[in-house]
C-alpha cells in the first residue's frame, strides 16, 4: 500500500486520534503525540510508517 492510495480506512493521524480519544487521553497528550508523529514522518522524508523497515521504526 502506498501513501497516496485512497480507501475507506482513516488516515494515520485520524487513526491515532480515534485511538487516543477512545482511551480517554487528554487533548494536550493527543496534540503532543500527533506533533511527534508528524516530526517522525518529516524526518523520514514524508514516508508513511507502513513503508519503512524494522530499523527505521525502532
Amino acid at each position: 500500500m502506498t501513501f497516496k492510495e485512497t480507501n475507506n480506512k482513516p488516515k494515520l493521524l485520524d487513526q491515532v486520534r480515534i485511538a487516543l480519544r477512545t482511551n480517554h487521553y487528554s487533548r494536550k497528550t493527543e496534540e503532543a503525540y500527533i506533533t511527534w508523529i508528524k516530526r517522525y514522518i518529516l524526518f523520514h522524508n514524508k514516508r508513511h510508517p507502513n513503508e519503512m523497515g524494522k530499523d527505521e521504526i525502532q
